[in-house]
């Protein structure tokens, strides 16, 4: 299981913690996915036999938040 903690901006509201959440969530291989709102961070934990990071990546940017690192 790979643990990564991304940097994201655009993250305002609870609208946004949602949406991030909830997209990053349906993704299959994705254990837990948390937003601290505050930092500007999304923690995920994911498997990394099913799933790569750059999907991850994407899938926040198709939200309309950019992925800093």
């Amino acid at each position: 299981m790979a643990q990564e903690t991304l940097t994201v901006k655009g993250m305002s509201c609870g609208h946004c913690v949602s949406s991030v959440e909830g997209s990053v969530g349906e993704l299959s291989g994705v254990e837990s996915v948390k937003v601290a709102l505050d930092k500007g961070q999304v923690e995920v934990s994911y498997n990394e036999n099913e799933l790569n990071l750059g999907k991850i990546k994407e899938v926040i940017e198709d939200q309309g938040y950019d992925v800093v690192s």
